[in-house]
């Protein structure tokens, strides 16, 4: 049985990790501050209540647990926020980091996963974006991302340690069994506010930015499920197996959609009229970002399989529209 420590596994793609770790027969620890997670979303793994900035609450847990694996979810997320606040992005996401991998050293621990972003890309270059592309992030987010990624390339040379980045897309959907979702305070992802708008839960939807050279003139992204993340996580763990070093893989379904394109597939799921207010442009969001997954589907052998939009968005209502949340 695996042993693995979850950080950050009471969020949303955190827990659909732990979700199907347990699934998988390991046994998990969750260390999470749950200062953005839910203390139910962890299920029946142990869960430790921390902050990864905290050397001395990290030490006391691995002085009391040992571990074969560490996955790290655990980041400040939000592009505007980094923005606006970039110091507290570089404190949580870097300095947080450093303290958890400084931990992992200390304590032997030998493979070691990370939840990366396609931020770190910054404005693509091409329409399909390979992991050889350029990273010159645009925000403080991606560059705090591009920064931990560049950490365990160093922690590989120099401590040996087998590390994957997983640079995600954008992350959409719900537990297919309708157990976990997305749920956030504030939220600021689309889908789920596309779906409190639906459901007369939130402020009128808001659309930043009509005037970019895109379809619509709305920002493109790539939807990838988050069961489909999880899933790549679990063939990461494998891949390290053989495979020592730092490597970094795109997470994403291949093809973009538009927010308009996504409010419209959300009024045909839900049968509902969803007005949206366009508004400027939001600083630090690049037009376009659209995963190449063929270096994943080929060293991973990893295959996304719930990448059509109104599956995703589908998912997603489904949970919203459970009285439980």
């Amino acid at each position: 049985m695996s042993r693995i420590l979850v950080c950050g596994g009471a969020g949303y793609i955190g827990s659909h990790m732990v979700k199907l770790l347990l699934e998988q027969g390991s046994e998990v620890t969750v260390f999470d501050n749950l200062s953005t997670g839910h203390r139910a979303a962890v299920g029946a793994a142990e869960l430790v209540v921390g902050d990864i900035r905290d050397r001395a609450a990290l030490s006391g847990l691995f002085q009391r647990r040992s571990f074969d694996a560490v996955m790290h979810f655990c980041a400040s997320s939000i592009v505007a926020e980094s923005v606006s606040d970039p110091y507290a992005y570089y404190d949580n996401n870097v300095s947080g980091a450093l303290s958890l991998l400084d931990a992992v050293r200390t304590a032997g621990v030998g493979r070691f996963i990370f939840s990366s972003t396609a931020a770190v890309y910054g404005v693509p270059e091409q329409d399909l974006i390979e992991e050889h592309h350029p990273t010159r992030p645009i925000n403080p987010y991606g560059a705090s991302k591009l920064m931990v990624e560049r950490m365990l390339a160093d922690a590989a040379s120099a401590y040996g340690l087998c590390s994957v980045a997983l640079r995600y897309f954008n992350a959409a959907g719900a537990d297919p069994e309708g157990e976990l979702g997305e749920s956030h305070r504030p939220e600021t992802h689309l889908i789920p506010n596309v779906l409190q708008s639906a459901l007369g839960q939130a402020t009128q939807l808001q659309v930043f930015g009509t005037d970019y050279d895109t379809v619509d003139g709305s920002c493109v992204r790539d939807y990838i499920h988050v069961a489909d993340l999880a899933e790549a996580h679990l063939k990461a763990l494998a891949f390290l197996d053989k495979h020592p070093g730092a490597h970094h893989f795109n997470l994403g379904s291949g093809s973009g959609h538009s927010v308009l394109q996504v409010i419209e597939a959300a009024r045909q799921v839900t049968g509902r009229p969803i007005p949206a207010a366009i508004r400027p442009r939001r600083p630090g969001d690049p037009p376009v970002l659209v995963a190449s997954n063929r270096r994943a589907l080929a060293s991973l052998g990893w295959q996304p399989r719930r990448s059509e939009l109104r599956e995703i968005v589908a998912s997603a209502w489904r949970w919203h529209c459970d009285p439980r949340y």
